[in-house]
């Protein structure tokens, strides 16, 4: 049974592997085939039958109790993030499966904000397409130009890896953030299209997919060594644009009076605008 068919039990499964025996209790008892918790300990220590979890992994179960989720959420030792998640594999919800566009335009609106900053911003969209970018985004990174995608581009392209010091802290937040932003809809075209390319062409890919992963992007510092100004330190805002399918205004600052800002400045001076935006196209689609 494939993810799409059986997402509760993929889940189950990729977060039991990654919970070390020790960590939930049960004393080392030698060589084990399993790198993390057996099903049947993960149904002892959540209090339900061993047969009981199976189903749920088996996906022959698919409306166990919140009682019970919690449960195995203990054991798995799920974050609010995960058990969200978890919780939202289950929900009987109908699913209305509307045709949307592959690309959503950003609204007018949100344009003329991005006209407006100075500082290195674009919009992507929940897989990361960039949909609207303003001059100072490119000059950070060519991969922020409209029509780019923040992800193939993370896994694909050594010049975008060596833009990142921290690339694999930066590569398990964009996985993580991915699957919170698809959540159960993982049979739409895009979603397949992109990870089936990745899962092909990147192992780094392939293992943080497999792990299950889930977390919202939060507001956090990002360090970028860029050829042209060397190491920095940027803050990176997400902001939801209202009235949108997951549209996201994306922020990169540096603290005031840091040697950050004066390099980011200096960025700027080499790549002052005849039009400061470069999603003149989005406007006619």
């Amino acid at each position: 049974m494939s993810e799409s068919t059986n997402a509760l039990g993929g889940y189950l499964r990729a977060r039991r592997d990654l919970v070390m025996p020790q960590q939930a209790g049960i004393p080392d008892a030698g060589v084990r085939r399993v790198p993390g918790l057996r099903r049947e300990e993960v149904a002892m220590l959540a209090g339900v039958s061993a047969d009981y979890y199976l189903r749920l992994e088996r996906g022959r179960d698919r409306n166990p109790s919140v009682h019970v989720l919690e449960s195995i959420a203990r054991v798995l030792q799920l974050d609010d993030d995960h058990f969200a998640h978890l919780l939202a594999l289950v929900a009987e919800v109908p699913r209305q499966r509307k045709r949307r566009p592959r690309k959503e335009p950003p609204p007018a609106g949100s344009l003329k904000l991005l006209d407006s900053l100075m500082q290195p911003a674009f919009i992507e969209d929940r897989y990361f397409d960039v949909l609207a970018a303003n001059r100072m985004a490119t000059a950070l990174s060519p991969g922020l130009a409209v029509g780019g995608n923040q992800l193939r581009d993370l896994f694909l392209e050594p010049a975008e890896q060596a833009l990142y010091p921290e690339w694999e802290n930066v590569t398990e937040c964009f996985i993580a953030s991915l699957r919170q932003a698809v959540g159960t809809d993982i049979d739409d075209p895009r979603f397949i299209e992109l990870t089936g390319e990745l899962s092909l062409a990147s192992p780094r890919f392939r293992q943080l997919w497999a792990r299950h992963e889930v977390r919202g992007q939060r507001g956090t510092p990002l360090r970028i060594n860029h050829p042209q100004v060397g190491e920095m330190t940027l803050n990176r805002e997400r902001l939801a644009i209202n009235g949108t399918e997951g549209l996201m205004l994306v922020v990169y600052h540096p603290d005031a009076g840091s040697s950050d800002a004066d390099k980011l400045a200096l960025l700027a001076s080499a790549a002052l605008p005849t039009s400061n935006t470069e999603h003149e196209s989005l406007r006619h689609t």
